[in-house]
């Protein structure tokens, strides 16, 4: 009985049912070689000539070559439901890397930068279980036809578990249960906002096909079950990050160590390097509090909690606008220079260019270049712009 039930839930036609009830059906065979207007399509060709990684051909622009060129391969979709269908490629896009560098920095500089450092650790974590768990498992996607497939960056990744579901869950509820201990405001209404938002992305994941019901299920499960462990410990780890001068180096050579021994696979996939970026903000993260709260500026607001939240006023909308426009400029110059010096030194060092996609994508050049680079935006973020905006009286 469980069994079929695991079974019906990974099976594919149910994520293509899902789909037909928003609206989104695959072009009829007969159409195949022409789109038309408002259809959106995929698009993956073989690139002759290019160099194999562990005897398998590389993962470029979305495809896997073989060593021939091929050409007219589409996969293409229609839209019968244009609101769902912007509704859940918004959702999708709140599981991608533009929505951390706004989301996770503008809570920390704007809101309470303890939230902010709860959910990023939290994060780090669980995305580093499920990313690892999706490449030690191996369990694919779902199937195209009988799905229709929206995205083509990680279909070289495995499905099970979501890391959509498990960062939106960790997110949603790590921001809930750290602001109820600090801020008055309606716990029912917090949890429901929770739910929708970590619900809504999941089921993204669907209406994209990336995913099967089973893996958005125990991506969300994953999440909710870390949550529940750790909750009691987080105070605990919180006190350790800021005082212990074992936490800078710990999590520094954690953090490369586990990046660097990512499980290996016999073909390249973008998920080493969303890991390495991963646990490289969390690295960061940790080094740049210990930093802050060694020089003295971490700041606390004064008062019995929990706090009440202060009406909104524009004076304060348009500060906090400047902090964050502030704050991401120094995000993007240092994630530019960081990236630069990174990829020079190593290409020095291991005398090949870098400027080799293929090469970039080694594991000696790419785990250091990205590591480096996250965990210096991971530190600025939380020390160097909140100097700034205590010279700035920001």
């Amino acid at each position: 009985m469980a069994l079929s039930l695991l079974e019906t839930l990974q099976d594919p036609q149910l994520v293509a049912q899902f789909q037909r009830f928003c609206g989104l059906t695959l072009k009829p065979k007969g159409e195949a070689n022409g789109a038309a207007p408002g259809h959106s399509s995929e698009k993956t060709a073989g690139v002759k000539g290019v160099p194999q990684e562990n005897g398998h051909a590389p993962y470029i622009n979305g495809s896997y070559t073989n060593g021939t060129h091929r050409q007219g391969r589409e996969k293409k979709y229609v839209v019968h439901n244009y609101l769902l269908y912007y509704l859940f490629r918004f959702a999708a896009a709140l599981g991608q890397e533009i929505f951390y560098i706004t989301f996770l920095p503008f809570t920390l500089w704007n809101i309470d930068s303890i939230i902010a450092r709860r959910m990023i650790i939290v994060w780090c974590i669980v995305m580093y279980i499920g990313q690892t768990s999706k490449d030690l498992l191996k369990w694919p996607r779902p199937s195209c036809p009988p799905v229709a497939k929206l995205e083509t960056r990680v279909e070289a990744e495995y499905g099970m578990p979501s890391t959509h579901s498990i960062a939106a869950t960790a997110i949603s509820f790590t921001f809930l249960l750290a602001a109820m201990e600090r801020y008055q405001f309606p716990f029912v209404l917090g949890f429901v906002a929770a739910l929708c938002l970590s619900t809504l992305v999941s089921l993204s994941r669907l209406y994209t096909g990336m995913h099967t019901v089973l893996d958005v299920i125990c991506g969300a499960l994953i999440a909710l079950l870390f949550l529940a462990v750790t909750f009691p410990l987080w105070d605990s780890v919180d006190h350790l990050i800021l005082t212990s001068p074992i936490c800078p180096v710990f999590t520094l050579v954690v953090g490369f160590l586990l990046s660097y021994n990512y499980p290996k696979l016999d073909h390249y996939s973008t998920t080493r390097a969303d890991t390495t970026v991963i646990l490289g903000v969390g690295a960061g993260t940790c080094v740049g509090t210990w930093i802050i709260n060694f020089i003295g500026l971490t700041y606390v607001p004064s008062g019995p909690f929990p706090l009440s939240i202060p009406p909104i006023t524009y004076p304060m909308l348009l500060k906090q606008l400047l902090r964050f426009v502030l704050g991401v400029a120094l995000l993007v110059i240092t994630r530019y220079f960081a990236k630069t010096l990174s990829l020079k030194a190593l290409g020095s060092w291991y005398k090949v260019s870098t400027q080799d996609v293929l090469v970039r994508q080694r594991l000696e050049i790419e785990v250091p270049y990205k590591f480096v680079t996250y965990t210096s935006m991971g530190v600025v973020a939380n020390s160097t712009v909140p100097w700034i905006y205590y010279l700035l009286n920001l």
